[in-house]
């Protein structure tokens, strides 16, 4: 039985790394959704992930599995199966079972980032992952941004986190000024709810030093998309931009691994510290959340103060719809805090 009030299987698509952790001809063990499985990346340089275990005699094949062409090859017995789980040779003869076949998963890869399509009933995707450059209108191009580097790419191990603490952070306005220490709780500009996604717009001032040691005020504005409950899109901009990508994979019923991709705007006269500068504390403010998030304990219902609760009521009745069915949070009734008392409210 899970320790989570909430299912750890949403539909949805979801991180496994970044595009340069599997080479063409590379082979590599993965577990997700409690399940065991093999990435590989095929000689035409196709991302296919399978089923762990060969249907012959069990081997699992991210440990020796080699890559044929576009396929991949037990290292048991030398059994071949195809990017669509079929058998395409048996080395000692000649017919090739066609009985039994790898269970597939299907994959996608956008900005150097590798994801995973997970739903519990086995449907194909129902809508595509995008690059994070054609969701933000103002963020500009892939040309206006750095390469990601080392400093811009931050994977967790497995922490006793839920996808949805991170989907919830964008309606959390107030955490900013807690979390992230900003100097005053940001103003919510925007906020819309998709069948698929969900977006918003914050605006928030900030302090930056001058040449003369003095401060100056400058406006901020955070923009971010979320799709499904794996993946929270972001695009900062003030003191240049950041385009970001957090990401929450479930490992199994308790625990997940969360990545973060960094993208740093290209900015005159910017050396390569300084980029490497403003990746690192993105990174930073990422890690402040996950100091809350692999603490955290599901709330149903969460007592909320006035103006949160809106945000809050409407991101988890958006967010029923990636789980199986059967699979919420218990709870009928949120509890609002207002100025002197809590009020009674209904949950939506």
């Amino acid at each position: 039985m899970s320790p989570m009030a909430l299912s750890m299987k949403p539909t949805g698509w979801f991180q496994i790394g970044w595009s340069t952790d599997i080479e063409v001809g590379d082979v590599k063990p993965m577990r997700y959704f409690g399940h065991d499985l093999v990435a590989y990346r095929t000689e035409s340089g196709r991302l296919v992930v399978l089923d762990a275990y060969c249907e012959h005699l069990g081997a699992h094949m991210g440990h020796g599995g080699t890559v044929a062409g576009d396929d991949i090859r037990c290292p048991f017995h030398g059994w071949q199966w195809s990017p669509e789980g079929r058998n395409t040779c048996i080395p000692y003869q000649k017919a090739t079972n066609r009985v039994r076949r790898i269970g597939t998963w299907s994959t996608a890869e956008h900005d150097g980032i590798m994801y995973l399509w997970h739903d519990a009933e086995g449907r194909d995707p129902q809508y595509d992952v995008p690059s994070i450059f054609d969701l933000f209108p103002t963020c500009g191009t892939a040309d206006d941004y750095h390469d990601l580097g080392e400093a811009g790419r931050f994977q967790s191990d497995e922490l006793p986190i839920h996808p949805q603490y991170a989907a919830e952070n964008g309606v959390d306005f107030a955490h900013f000024k807690y979390v992230h220490r900003a100097d005053e709780i940001p103003t919510v500009v925007h906020r819309e709810f998709g069948d698929t996604d969900f977006k918003t717009e914050l605006a928030l001032n900030f302090k930056r030093r001058g040449a003369d040691g003095s401060y100056e005020l400058v406006e901020g504005r955070t923009r971010a998309s979320l799709l499904g409950l794996g993946l929270g899109f972001s695009h900062a901009d003030g003191v240049g931009s950041i385009c970001s990508l957090t990401a929450v994979t479930p490992v199994d019923d308790e625990r997940s691994i969360v990545w973060f991709s960094a993208w740093a705007s290209k900015e005159d006269g910017e050396d390569e510290a300084r980029v490497a500068k403003r990746q690192r504390n993105a990174v930073g403010q990422l890690k402040a959340d996950i100091a809350i998030w692999e603490h955290q304990r599901y709330t149903e219902p969460p007592g909320l103060a006035t103006a949160e609760a809106a945000g809050f009521r409407d991101i988890r009745q958006w967010a029923r719809r990636f789980y199986p069915e059967g699979h919420l949070g218990s709870g009928a009734a949120e509890q609002t805090a207002g100025t002197d008392e809590f009020q009674a409210g209904n949950a939506s």
